[in-house]
């Protein structure tokens, strides 16, 4: 393989810096061995690397990762999902991409082989996490079963690739999967079409994607909410196509909502808060028959008025990333410049600064929301 990339200039090193998860919320930098790509899989020679709040839960928590068995900490595994890069190696009789080609990725590939793969549903692998000696059934999802993006190089399946424009910067590239996960929630497995409301509940990153994913599929109208402290997200949606934004310090979510769509309710609310009542006030934003996606974990066990729900025929459904191609769907829309992602993108730092990018993001400081880690910042 080395010989190859030389050949067209890429020298793969056989070691590479990367990171490792330790104790909880304990990350190293070490030296890694650069990985083999095998049968339909390119190594990827990672260019940058957005920090997601699942990051975070996994560096914290542990969940949902699942290395080896069981927890993900002290097992020299490397976290970190929504990566792009450049094509750098190719597995055997790999001819879908050349190398130098540019790509982002998604994070699942799963088994192809259990009911839920065989259906499309990827990120609902049966064999989630079984991937490891005798229990291999071939799931990959890097930065949760297996290695991820905080290091230089990431070996990917070529079906979680997607190319990247050449127009389109490294930092934008990133943001493909966040636009993806929005994306699944609202098109093949929402159902949404044009012309019906959304309402967004909550300005994070896969929030303020959801807007402008929303949009570009045609919603009318789409409704943002948010709090005080999210005055600047709040805007930002305003950028990327929201037609309201509510701040629900100074109006009621649900009363706003009613008014916008004169006492109707919308079709759809996208939950990307995770707050204890969010489910309980999306269900009453709703018109009768209206979907729900919860797209945020909670950190609790939270209440739900099912009666409510069944009595007004709601259905709730969650997502988990990006799946049935919902990547390569939303890489179209910003490769038309259907909206500009790279709103969302506040800070940068190198590769060496990772701890400081991942404390940026989980305390927002200076006011970050999409937090990006560069090769050659």
């Amino acid at each position: 393989m080395t010989a190859a990339n030389a050949n067209r200039g890429f020298v793969v090193p056989e070691s590479m810096q990367a990171w490792v998860l330790g104790n909880p919320d304990e990350l190293t930098l070490v030296r890694k061995p650069v990985p083999q790509p095998g049968d339909a899989e390119v190594l990827v020679r990672i260019g940058a690397i957005a920090v997601c709040g699942t990051d975070l839960e996994v560096i914290r928590h542990g969940h949902p990762a699942l290395i080896q068995g069981g927890q993900p900490f002290n097992k020299n595994f490397t976290p970190g999902h929504e990566y792009m890069g450049t094509v750098a190696g190719l597995g055997p009789g790999v001819d879908e991409y050349d190398i130098g080609d540019r790509v982002a990725v998604e994070i699942h590939a799963g088994c192809g082989r259990c009911e839920r793969c065989r259906e499309g549903m990827y990120t609902a692998c049966l064999n989630y996490g079984m991937n490891y000696g005798d229990h291999d059934k071939g799931h990959r999802a890097n930065g949760f079963t297996t290695d991820g993006g905080f290091a230089e190089y990431a070996v990917n399946n070529i079906n979680t690739l997607v190319h990247v424009p050449g127009d389109m910067g490294d930092e934008e590239a990133t943001l493909i999967v966040t636009a993806g996960t929005a994306m699944y929630g609202l098109d093949v497995i929402g159902g949404l079409i044009a012309g019906q409301s959304v309402v967004v509940m909550g300005p994070g990153p896969i929030g303020l994607m959801g807007v402008a994913v929303a949009k570009a599929l045609g919603a009318q109208p789409v409704i943002l909410t948010g709090t005080r402290a999210d005055a600047r997200r709040l805007g930002i949606g305003r950028q990327l196509g929201a037609d309201h934004v509510v701040n629900v310090h100074e109006e009621d979510a649900i009363a706003a909502v009613r008014r916008i769509t004169r006492g109707k309710g919308c079709h759809y609310v996208l939950e990307c808060s995770g707050a204890p009542g969010a489910l309980n006030d999306a269900a009453r934003m709703l018109s009768r028959g209206g979907r729900i996606c919860l797209a945020a974990f909670a950190q609790e066990p939270v209440p739900v008025d099912v009666a409510y729900l069944v009595s007004n025929n709601i259905y709730v459904f969650g997502i988990r990333g990006e799946g049935r191609s919902a990547t390569h769907r939303a890489a179209a829309l910003m490769a038309q410049k259907r909206f500009n992602a790279g709103l969302i993108h506040t800070h940068t730092f190198g590769l060496e600064e990772v701890p400081t990018a991942i404390r940026y993001a989980r305390d927002r400081i200076d006011d970050a929301i999409k937090v990006v880690v560069k090769m050659a910042c």
